[in-house]
């Protein structure tokens, strides 16, 4: 019994750290391709981890720190394999609109990595709360089109306000048409330097160049790489061009970030919106990649994996992370086997920075720029965008207003207004759904959409009449009215049969309703009974009392046997059928 205690508290604490459970069954033809991807890893994640740390306004070198406790983080508590998490271009405006304010005027830059780490701590305990209480159905909030519109708008504001950077120049306007118009002012003065802008607008190109025609090539690299050259063939320095400078040597120690108790509301907001954002974006890209390999994903478990690396980056002067598709298209590609490869990766940046810190200080920031909006091209989904407007014009609309409000009210409010706008188009779905009549077609087993099928017959005196919703306080009244309409119809209907099983549920509101209903159809001569409803429905109903309109007499198991019982009754007979009527073609 003891040996059983023991043996199923090893499963349990296999279950909360993956990485422990990868190492029971790792194979040693895996080592080989892991080392290899994690070296390959690592040259994308220097470059993208320091150009993403100046895009959430903090120095370089803690978008390194934050790859390597991230990746760590992640290998022992994140389930999946391959999937690669770190320093994100879209959290980058979302820390930066949380911290900046916070910051204050001055940009104290250990007081924004001191509140940087700790909207990571927050997140990560955020992940942690919810997958522990199972939480991991939330990434559903954000629907694709409303997704859509959000990373729209995000690209746009992270393009506009990287383009002053670009350029060689500074502005100190807020929000994308304030930034777009001090761009604008900034180059009628004559504020930008010829030697960034060549160095920012060449590396741009050539990063989409090799991106779209030799996509196997690491164009970051190469453009980093080419840009250190620059620097000390042409004197870019000499020529006004800002470099990064020699990084601080060292890691950093195991730190509680010191922040006012003040800050914390205002962080927790952030946090909430980067955690939703994070979680979306992992699950989808886990659920990508697990398709590959025919793994199943777990949200819950996922969380548990964000919430570790946030966890890891907050505690050494890191900020929050997400999971980067394309850094985990590179890992796979490259051969990554399993966690040990972002392992790997981590191990060969903690070398970097220990031991040639200046390996990037004639990097120029123009090129860090260009990294940047580059991949802010990536968010952009202007085929999505285009798809929307052919398939579902409700759909575009709202792609279009949380575009809107990132771009206009913000990053922070766009993603509430993503996530409230998600919400209310799953209302009007509840709100206004589908509703039809059902009629008999030739051919075809059942009761069909009269409208899908426009001979279908319908038996006289009989309405089929199915509501694709559950039943709840906003449309209770648009089901009563269309069952009224029905009910007026001449010849008038002796039943009207609800085709139910869509009704998942019934509120106190709509409960009255049908009891009013029940009696109102009574009082014409029209009465009202349920085919397919669930029994969970029908308890609640009984629970409400309906059962003093509504018995047992007017519940039929399935749609077929209510049409048999009205035919029995009434002794109604199918019309004869013409020719071809009710064929479907």
């Amino acid at each position: 019994m003891r040996m059983r205690a023991i043996a199923a508290g090893v499963v349990s604490v296999l279950g909360w750290l993956p990485g422990l459970q990868a190492v029971r069954t790792y194979r040693r033809t895996w080592l080989a391709s892991d080392i290899a991807a994690g070296i390959v890893l690592s040259t994308l994640l220097v470059p993208q981890g320091m150009a993403y740390a100046e895009l959430a306004g903090l120095p370089p070198i803690t978008g390194l720190y934050t790859s390597i406790m991230c990746l760590l983080g992640y290998a022992l508590f994140g389930p999946s394999r391959v999937l690669v998490l770190g320093p994100d271009s879209s959290l980058g405006p979302m820390i930066a609109a949380t911290i900046l304010p916070l910051a204050g005027a001055g940009g104290d830059p250990k007081r924004a990595v001191a509140l940087a780490s700790m909207l990571a701590i927050i997140v990560g305990a955020i992940m942690v709360v919810g997958a522990v209480a199972k939480l991991g159905f939330i990434a559903d909030l954000i629907s694709k089109p409303t997704m859509i519109g959000y990373m729209n708008g995000l690209a746009l504001t992270i393009l506009v306000g990287q383009l002053p950077k670009l350029f060689g120049f500074k502005t100190d306007a807020e929000g994308l048409i304030g930034e777009a118009a001090a761009f604008v002012r900034g180059l009628a003065d004559g504020k930008a330097v010829a030697a960034a802008a060549t160095v920012g607008i060449c590396g741009t190109a050539l990063i989409l160049v090799l991106q779209r025609w030799l996509p196997k090539l690491p164009a970051v690299l190469i453009v980093v790489v080419l840009s250190i050259a620059a620097t000390s063939i042409f004197g870019l320095a000499a020529r006004g061009v800002s470099l990064v400078g020699v990084l601080p040597k060292g890691f950093p120690p195991l730190t509680l970030p010191d922040v006012r108790l003040a800050d914390l509301g205002p962080l927790f907001a952030g946090a909430a919106g980067i955690a939703l954002v994070s979680l979306a974006d992992t699950i989808s890209t886990a659920s990508a990649f697990a398709a590959r390999t025919g793994q199943e994903i777990d949200g819950n478990r996922e969380m548990t994996g964000i919430g570790a690396a946030n966890l890891a980056a907050g505690l050494f002067q890191g900020f929050p992370v997400s999971t980067s598709g394309s850094r985990t298209a590179v890992a796979e590609r490259s051969g990554a086997k399993t966690q040990l490869a972002g392992v790997v990766g981590a191990a060969v940046i903690v070398v970097m920075i220990l031991l040639v810190p200046g390996l990037f200080r004639n990097l120029p920031q123009p090129a860090l720029a260009a990294v940047v909006i580059t991949a802010s091209l990536s968010l952009a989904d202007i085929p999505g965008t285009a798809r929307l407007w052919r398939q579902n014009k409700a759909e575009f609309w709202l792609s279009l207003a949380a575009f809107s409000g990132v771009a206009l009210l913000g990053v922070l409010p766009g993603i509430a207004i993503a996530v409230g706008l998600s919400i209310l188009n799953v209302f009007r779905r509840a709100w206004r759904p589908y509703e039809t009549v059902l009629g008999r077609a030739t051919g075809l087993e059942g009761y069909h959409d009269v409208r899908g099928h426009p001979g279908a017959q319908q038996l006289p005196g009989l309405v089929i009449y199915r509501f694709d919703a559950p039943l709840f306080f906003a449309n209770a009244t648009r089901f009563r009215d269309q069952v009224m309409r029905l009910a007026r119809a001449e010849p008038k209907p002796a039943w009207i049969v609800l085709a139910a099983e869509p009704m998942t549920d019934v509120d106190t509101t709509a409960s009255d309703m049908l009891e009013d209903l029940d009696e109102a159809l009574t009082e014409r001569g029209t009465r009202l009974v349920f085919a397919e409803l669930k029994d969970p429905v029908r308890r609640k109903i009984e629970r409400y009392g309906l059962a003093r309109t509504i018995g047992p007499r007017d519940f039929f198991p399935t749609v077929e046997s209510a049409v048999e019982a009205f035919r029995v009754q009434t002794g109604a007979q199918w019309p004869a059928r013409s020719a071809g009527a009710g064929d479907v073609r």
